[in-house]
């Protein structure tokens, strides 16, 4: 019956081919940018981390200074970092499955390829060798450094695809060295290409920045006396002057990470930071209230909007112009529809039910609204090329936005919603009308 009804919707199509193309490039633009608009947000909000997302948990502590609360907004605010003495103290935990401390730094890299070789300076993502497996990082060649080396200082790094291929050309470059700062570097790793959409394990700084160029052991920290170039916070001076005496004073730049498969050990760990932040007390820090938080990724994306406002408005106009699209559509159906009202009348006659004559309209409608849509989802490629050309432009990312199966299923899903807005009440006025009044036309 399906078949017969879409023959039919075919036919009459045809019949019109003017008003029926004028109804298909409607859809299509409401279907277009309803799709530019909800990719760009998709490209945003979606989990940029799948199968291990929901196992990564950031932790946040309440180590202000006592007196006032936290400068954030929230009812609660916390802290978004930690400091030295507490990533040293959270590590001593056996419940995550991984954990890492990281902070982002900067370093000047000397390249060796000859003296026209300007020195060039990189970010760089000081972390532990669990970060690599926590994140999912990918491996062109190599792999993270050695456990032992989070303890040991060892000068190594593991590069990303584009600083390996301005250092060395490309291609495996494990076991070489290279200078970085004052000391000499040796690669343990290369990257594959890698641009997540969002820069998942540091929604501090600019969600949309290219990943880091090289990352380096965590216990480099003092001996290279590294200081952090992202956000930082904190309360009261250090006891002496010195790098290490900061290092132990209240001031935080340390993410952390940590990976809880089960909802037990999520209920342990809680219970482990309660009872760390205990005993810190009893030595004379944390001042302020009880205030710990375990916060997904998922969880941290929203309450730190790395989806800006702007990107959910954008999808809701884009998604008000479908509608009006589809709205206006309504005057043009019906007159097509009740300009057929003697067909109509005959199929009544034969004995077509109204149900019927309501199901081949509406079948007619979304199969307009569907070419429409296929033409809309076309569009929506070439606006897509188009914005990240621009965005290539401003800050040197490319193809940050993509139609995926999960856009294109809406897209479709929106051909579908528009062409029923639009078909519902032209099929019902068609298919109410009393036989005997439609033949007599």
């Amino acid at each position: 019956m399906l078949a017969h009804d879409i023959r039919l919707a075919l036919r009459s199509i045809l019949r019109t081919p003017w008003l029926s193309l004028l109804i298909v490039l409607a859809i299509a633009a409401g279907v277009g940018s309803a799709t530019v608009l909800t990719a760009l947000k998709h490209a945003l909000a979606k989990d940029q981390l799948p199968g291990q997302s929901q196992n990564l948990f950031y932790v946040r502590l309440d180590n202000w200074g006592p007196g006032t609360a936290y400068p954030g907004s929230g009812p609660n605010p916390l802290p978004p970092q930690l400091a030295w003495r507490d990533v040293t103290g959270l590590r001593n935990s056996t419940i995550p499955t991984h954990q890492t401390g990281a902070f982002e730094t900067g370093m000047t890299i000397y390249p060796a390829g000859g003296p026209s070789d300007r020195p060039f300076s990189e970010r760089v993502r000081v972390c532990h060798r669990d970060f690599f497996e926590m994140f999912r990082l990918p491996f062109a060649f190599g792999s993270p450094w050695e456990k032992e080396f989070d303890q040991t200082a060892q000068q190594v790094a593991v590069l990303s695809a584009p600083l390996n291929d301005r250092l060395f050309g490309g291609g495996n470059s494990v076991g070489r060295s290279f200078r970085m700062q004052d000391r000499e570097f040796r690669v343990v790793g290369v990257l594959q290409p890698w641009a997540p959409t969002v820069k998942y394990y540091d929604f501090l700084g600019d969600a949309l920045e290219l990943p880091d160029a090289a990352f380096i052991p965590m216990s480099l920290l003092i001996p290279m006396e590294i200081g952090s170039t992202g956000n930082g916070d904190g309360w009261g001076p250090p006891a002496a002057p010195g790098f290490e005496n900061n290092l132990m004073a209240e001031f935080m730049f340390f993410q952390y990470w940590v990976e809880l498969p089960t909802e037990e050990s999520r209920d342990q760990y809680r219970a482990y930071l309660d009872a760390y932040v205990m005993e810190q007390k009893k030595a004379g820090r944390y001042p302020r209230p009880l205030n710990n938080k375990l916060s997904s990724m998922a969880e941290l994306m929203v309450e730190w909007r790395v989806v800006p406002p702007q990107a959910t408005a954008m999808q809701v106009v884009g998604l008000l112009f479908l509608a009006v699209c589809s709205l206006n559509l309504i005057g043009l159906l019906l007159g097509k529809f009740l300009a057929c009202l003697p067909e109509v009348g005959i199929r009544r006659a034969l004995g077509a039910s109204r149900v019927r004559i309501f199901t081949q309209h509406i079948v007619e409608c979304e199969t307009v609204a569907l070419i429409g849509g296929l033409l809309g989802i076309v569009t929506s490629i070439g606006g897509l090329a188009a914005i990240n050309a621009w965005v290539s432009h401003q800050i040197a990312r490319s193809g940050m936005f993509q139609l995926d199966l999960t856009v294109l299923s809406l897209a479709v899903c929106f051909a579908l919603i528009a062409g029923l807005l639009a078909g519902v009440y032209p099929a019902w006025r068609v298919s109410s009308q009393p036989a005997a009044a439609t033949l007599k036309r």
